[in-house]
């Protein structure tokens, strides 16, 4: 008799299960473990130190780990799973490996500062906080990264075997297609990770969804549709116009992977075209001097736009209007600045990094602006300031708000919903279907769309919720 799965494979939720951070799915499968990324949580500062710090499995027990990008909310708690134990394989793209080490390295230096900065704000009774992990758990997870390029089948444990398909969302950025098999059985799991946008520039388009018996996909903009490309780059520069006018400064929190070469970008093209004085532009982020040049080593990662712009315009990054600061001291003296400029810095949803020392010093002036440029997850300094509360919390400071807050959800380089009922639509209408990284509502708005396509198992799984595949 031909042989058979002795029990099920399944998977359970761990992250991004009601939210749009931490993500991070655990596959249980021929009595082996895989997990789907290992993202830090990123919300209330106490919840997301006690979820980071422990895990709901034990950690030497993961056969090994698979990454779609470099995003820290997917990858940045990996250093923490080594130091816990793990020691296997951790599979993801060549230009993913390139930014993990930017990503990690600086993950485990802002840990570090920002306990510095934060104990010597403490009293002496109250319990001193302790980063995460550091620089020799990020050099440990490095040496376990391996890179596969996207189409090429690899196998990732006896029995469990893994395709990456681009996703568009970031460079580097992968589908993966999990077959399982055991005799002449076979069940196929596909997780988008973060799936792209069509039609942003610089990065090629997604391919198509991997047909499977389970898809895993991110739900973020369910119900909601971004306003078109051209559109946003247009209102970008009518922002930083009418900030510079009234003599003040366009503070960006943004991602240094992505979102910021995304933003300088599309302020190049702006000045080129003639539609945008040449005001001092800032990148204040050491990851995105270093992040923008793995993006000049990875040209197989662009759109056929993007390589023709630079064969004509080598500086399509900026370095003709941009200043990239790398030091404490000339980050601190930007503070002290006068005149217009724009400031870009990370951390994108202001829960780290030095993003947070120019809110400090910026959001109580009524001349400046506050751009947000990307998802602000639920109790974040940045979904704060996107509800207009009047003042915020900024380093142990209670800040007033008085600068402009303008949400510009266009530059985001996640698929909206109708982008994703577009993508999910030629799967069979048997697959089933469970949305991560999005927050209920957008859950709910994108499980109504399916089913009103056909689709009938579909549900948005709570943390620690599994499915049978």
């Amino acid at each position: 008799m031909p042989s058979s799965f002795t029990s099920h494979p399944q998977v359970t939720f761990w992250g991004a299960a009601g939210t749009v951070t931490g993500s991070m799915h655990h596959l249980e499968a021929r009595g082996q473990a895989v997990l789907l990324e290992c993202g830090l949580f990123q919300g209330s500062r106490a919840e997301s130190y006690r979820r980071n710090r422990e895990f709901p499995f034990r950690a030497k027990d993961i056969d090994a780990v698979l990454l779609t990008h470099a995003h820290i909310d997917h990858c940045g708690n990996l250093p923490n799973l080594v130091r816990r134990g793990f020691s296997g394989p951790i599979y993801c793209t060549p230009a993913t490996r390139a930014l993990a080490a930017v990503m990690l390295g600086d993950a485990a230096k802002i840990q570090e500062e920002d306990a510095r900065y934060l104990n010597r704000k403490r009293g002496q009774n109250e319990p001193k906080i302790q980063p995460l992990y550091d620089s020799r758990d990020v050099f440990r997870t490095l040496t376990k990264l391996q890179a596969v390029p996207c189409g090429q089948p690899f196998r990732v444990v006896k029995g469990i075997e893994a395709t990456f398909v681009e996703a568009g969302h970031l460079l580097g950025s992968a589908m993966v297609q999990l077959r399982i098999t055991s005799g002449d059985q076979q069940r196929r799991v596909t997780f988008t990770g973060d799936v792209g946008r069509p039609g942003l520039p610089i990065l090629r388009h997604p391919d198509p969804i991997p047909p499977a018996d389970v898809l895993i996909t991110e739900c973020t903009y369910g119900g909601h549709t971004h306003e078109p490309v051209d559109e946003t780059a247009a209102y970008l520069g009518e922002v930083v116009r009418r900030t510079a006018q009234r003599g003040g400064r366009v503070i960006i929190p943004a991602f240094a992977v992505g979102r910021t070469q995304t933003i300088v970008y599309f302020l190049h093209q702006l000045i080129s075209a003639g539609q945008l004085p040449d005001i001092p532009i800032f990148v204040d982020s050491p990851m995105a001097v270093r992040a923008t040049e793995v993006f000049r080593a990875h040209p197989e990662c662009y759109d056929d736009e993007t390589l023709a712009l630079l064969a004509t315009h080598p500086d399509l990054f900026g370095e003709k209007h941009v200043r990239y600061v790398e030091t404490i001291t000339e980050s601190v003296q930007l503070n002290h600045r006068t005149g217009p400029c724009i400031v870009i810095a990370s951390s994108g949803m202001c829960e780290a990094g030095r993003i947070l020392h120019h809110l400090r010093h910026g959001l109580s002036n009524p001349a400046n602006t506050v751009l947000i440029a990307g998802y602000q997850a639920a109790e974040t300094l940045g979904r704060k300031l996107v509800e207009k509360r009047p003042e915020v919390r900024v380093l142990g400071r209670l800040i007033p708000v008085k600068a402009e807050i303008v949400v510009l959800n266009g530059l985001s380089a996640h698929a909206d919903h109708p982008d994703l009922l577009r993508m999910i639509a030629p799967l069979e209408r048997t697959t089933r279907i469970r949305l991560v990284h999005g927050e209920p509502f957008r859950a709910e708005k994108l499980t109504e769309g399916l089913k009103a396509m056909g689709f009938t198992d579909v549900e948005a799984p709570n943390r620690g919720d599994t499915v049978t595949v």
